[in-house]
């Protein structure tokens, strides 16, 4: 066995590999650009390099850098983790090249299954069934979209070398064919340097089917039995979980087995996933699943398949490259209880899912479940990279008990003033399809409407701002000089000294004010106060200190960011009182027309110009930031007055790129 390790890669997989290989004593190196200069990867390694700029391109992508970090730190091996050059089957060789361990499969097997037209034409071969379309070398858009009529829409546009949702689009109607194959190239490219696609017959009512393997280098290949990648957001997975809902074990056998077969056909050696589509319009069977792809690296949901299984798939790899065995034979990997994960995001569900990035002022996690992140309170998300911030993994008996688990987990998230997707994620595990095993990829996209956010602030959470004011003040009292308690309350209006404490107060919510009375009990003059908060909704008992309001026995985490804040942790929301009025909602609004830079990007595209008629929701610009592009659609029918930018143009945060004047406006 090697006695050092290089993870040539970031955040949360860099984290995870050297938990395990310091478990197995050994040296662990990290790598960073000067963006993760105090990332929590750098300060878990033994030793770290700076490798180049922010870009990826420039760091965390350049093979030479991360190949000179290795010879100068005396690493023997290297682990890719997943993304950036983890299936670049020549950063593979010049590993190899340079008399080190590549903890990976074989670049043969890497490149065999690497393009995706390629591959489904070697499972053909190996008798893997695979999905109707076309894979054809012929890239022109004439031949593509003869090919997506031949199909027959809706039709799925493929980037080749596409992962993680990138480079994918949906095609519902021949008329935005053109629109959107030109979209999935230009990500295509950016995001693996080809822009070739494939288009697949698109499945109605898909589930996402996938299968761990793994081969070693004594002619072994094992499956870790199958996961259901099925929750997904525009092609990213949210939700993970193991084993899948509804499967028998005949249909399971024949999952298995297929991808077993898929494997040895590239002499497949380390861990892998065969990915399969599903048509679930009828229940899971054995003759409508198909072969979709093969990632030749770990996964970013393998936690499930340890959690069942009681392998650590990290250790595996690291054995198996150093040329051991499996360590288990296949009728020994056992399958016990359902495991559950959920990616946490930094984005902001009610404003179209737009990547959140800045500091995380507040970062608190759920302290009884297997956390995985590579970030920490006082760290940063970046614009450069991808926005996932952390996953949260249960395991319990039952798929039942662990999506209640996750839920709870997902509600005790806090994070502040980077959003996330945690109440969105609860919400979709409480979800009574969900919660019965109806899913499917379009699930969230069916549900969207429910699951954003709550129709309205809840009881709990004017309770507990009004508990965190009230707390506030008593705190503030207390702690005065002699206990002077006029001054330290001239914030809360009507306290009395000769009768029960009492305030009238408010605080506003997108604009809306909701007056609240908190009348004082026993125990109000020190720190353990309580008292009753009541308002529209009725009434509540109040007691804590400030940061922890106790809401009728539930505890609640509030936050004063400012002197005119208060937040707070609903859920896995974040709900903003303030406690005089503001003027509504946070955030930009359209309503002048003006589309403004959501984050810094790049604009990658322009489908309108100044002069333009422009109908409500055409795209007018398309911005790439955080590997994934988000268009700016027009707000109302109406036409592109200004137009700021060109494409290729970097744009800051807050920029206005386009004005569209309404039809009429000005007239």
């Amino acid at each position: 066995m090697f006695k050092s390790v290089l993870v040539a890669n970031r955040g949360e997989i860099a984290c995870r590999v050297f938990r395990t290989a310091r478990r197995m004593g050994l040296r662990t190196i990290a790598v960073y650009s000067e963006a993760d200069a105090d990332a929590l990867h750098v300060r878990e390694a033994d030793e770290a390099v700076l490798i180049g700029p922010a870009a990826a391109r420039e760091s965390y992508l350049d093979a030479a850098k991360v190949l000179a970090a290795a010879k100068a730190t005396g690493a023997e091996a290297i682990h890719p983790g997943y993304g950036f050059l983890s299936e670049n089957a020549d950063f593979a060789e010049a590993v190899a090249a340079a008399g080190l361990v590549w903890i990976g499969p074989k670049p043969s097997s890497i490149r065999a299954m690497g393009l995706k037209d390629a591959a489904k034409k070697l499972m053909i071969e190996a008798g893997v069934p695979v999905t109707p379309g076309y894979q054809g070398e012929d890239q022109s858009l004439e031949t593509l979209n003869a090919e997506a009529n031949r199909i027959g829409f809706p039709v799925l546009i493929k980037a080749v070398a596409g992962g993680g949702g990138k480079g994918m689009r949906k095609v519902d109607r021949a008329e935005d064919f053109a629109e959107a194959l030109a979209s999935a190239q230009r990500e295509g490219q950016s995001s693996f340097g080809d822009p070739r696609v494939l288009i697949e017959s698109y499945i109605t009512r898909p589930r996402h089917i996938e299968v761990q393997v793994f081969g070693d280098s004594h002619g072994n290949v094992v499956h870790l039995h199958e996961r259901d990648c099925s929750l997904q957001r525009r092609h990213q997975k949210v939700i993970e979980e193991a084993p899948a809902p509804g499967m028998d074990q005949a249909t399971r056998d024949a999952v298995t087995a297929a991808a077993v077969r898929a494997a040895k056909a590239v002499d497949y050696q380390g861990a892998g996933t065969i990915e399969f589509i599903a048509d679930a319009s009828d229940g899971l069977k054995a003759d409508r699943i198909w072969f979709m792809e093969m990632n030749t690296r770990l996964q970013v949901e393998h936690p499930v398949t340890e959690s069942i299984t009681g392998v650590d798939l990290v250790e595996w790899q690291l054995r198996v490259a150093a040329g051991q065995p499996i360590p288990l034979a296949q009728a020994d990997i056992p399958m016990k209880g359902w495991a559950m994960e959920a990616r946490l995001y930094a984005e902001d569900p009610a404003n179209g899912f737009l990547p959140s990035i800045g500091r995380l002022d507040h970062f608190v996690m759920p302290d009884d479940i297997r956390v995985d992140t590579g970030v920490m309170q006082g760290g940063e998300v970046s614009q450069f990279y991808d926005p996932m911030i952390a996953k949260l993994i249960v395991h319990e008996d039952t798929r039942e008990v662990a999506a209640a688990r996750l839920a709870d987990a997902c509600r005790e998230v806090e994070v502040w003033p980077v959003k996330t997707n945690a109440g969105f994620m609860a919400r979709c595990l409480d979800h009574p399809r969900f919660v019965e095993g109806d899913v499917d990829t379009g699930f969230i996209a069916a549900e969207e409407g429910a699951l954003i956010a709550p129709a309205q602030v809840s009881v709990r959470a004017l309770a507990a701002a009004a508990g965190q004011i009230g707390l506030e003040a008593d705190a503030a009292a207390f702690d005065a000089p002699d206990n002077v308690l006029a001054p330290a309350r001239a914030g809360l209006f009507g306290f009395r000294l000769n009768a029960a404490p009492q305030a009238h107060t408010a605080v506003h919510h997108d604009g809306a004010a909701h007056a609240l009375t908190l009348t004082g009990e026993p125990g109000w003059y020190g720190r353990s106060s309580s008292f009753t908060v009541s308002g529209e909704f009725g009434s509540a008992q109040i007691y804590g200190e400030p940061g922890v309001v106790v809401v009728d026995g539930e505890v609640v985490s509030t936050l004063s960011p400012d002197a005119g804040r208060v937040l707070v942790f609903d859920g896995g929301d974040v709900v903003e009182f303030h406690r005089r009025k503001s003027s509504g909602p946070a955030g930009g609004s359209a309503s002048d027309g003006g589309l403004r830079a959501p984050m810094p990007g790049k604009i990658v595209a322009a489908p309108a110009k100044a002069g333009d008629k422009v109908a409500k929701g055409q795209p007018v610009v398309v911005l790439e930031a955080m590997k994934m592009e988000h268009a700016l659609t027009a707000p109302f029918d109406g036409v592109v007055s200004e137009f700021n930018v060109a494409v290729g143009d970097q744009v800051t945060d807050g920029a206005v790129l386009a004005v569209v004047k309404a039809e009429g406006a000005g007239e």
